[in-house]
């Protein structure tokens, strides 16, 4: 399936000059998950209040793609510097669920005739971490499979950042735009349980 997940590996070869400034200056995997998670935050209030100022919604694409960074990042710091634990791992799971959550949330407030759509895709959006964490339960690794993963979806967002910050509404097609993507939602938590199902 066709997923931003897939640049990946080239992603990560460029921020290895900031993984290395990170190391020397004793940043550890923890401390940029963390850091992941309050920028998140601060994303979804921007978010939030872009009502009283448009330049908030450009939180969403630079916001999001620091957020896609520091995700990158924090794995990059526990693989290559021995710093994998427990507690790293519990807080990039339950960060990036929580995260998302928060910088979705706002949708609710601006697109409200699309209101039970946005709801099922935050929901399904959650369900769809919890599939690739199955993975690593039932079978030999976590599933990160798209069309609809969290890279994607990071993604998506930022293009709707830009499209309200350059004043495009898409309040006539939003229905079709969340139907599709809870579709694609569905059809990325399919591929990873039976990826998933498969390897066990």
């Amino acid at each position: 399936m066709i997923s931003v997940y897939k640049l990946k590996p080239k992603f990560q070869q460029l921020l290895t000059p900031i993984l290395l400034f990170f190391n020397k200056n004793k940043i550890t995997a923890n401390q940029i998950t963390i850091s992941s998670i309050v920028l998140s935050v601060i994303i979804g209030l921007l978010f939030w209040n872009a009502d009283s100022s448009r330049w908030f919604f450009l939180s969403l694409p630079m916001g999001l793609l620091i957020r896609m960074a520091l995700n990158a990042l924090d794995g990059m710091m526990a693989r290559k510097f021995n710093q994998t634990s427990k507690l790293g791992e519990v807080l990039n799971e339950t960060g990036d669920i929580i995260s998302d959550v928060i910088i979705f949330f706002p949708l609710l407030k601006f697109q409200p005739e699309s209101l039970y759509l946005i709801a099922a895709f935050m929901i399904l959006s959650v369900i769809n971490e919890f599939a690739g964490l199955i993975g690593k339960v039932v079978g030999e690794e976590r599933r990160y499979e798209g069309p609809m993963g969290k890279s994607d979806r990071a993604l998506v967002l930022g293009i709707y950042g830009l499209l309200l910050f350059f004043g495009v509404s898409i309040t006539d097609y939003s229905a079709y735009i969340f139907g599709i993507l809870i579709l694609l939602l569905m059809t990325s938590t399919y591929t990873r349980l039976k990826k998933s199902l498969h390897e066990a």
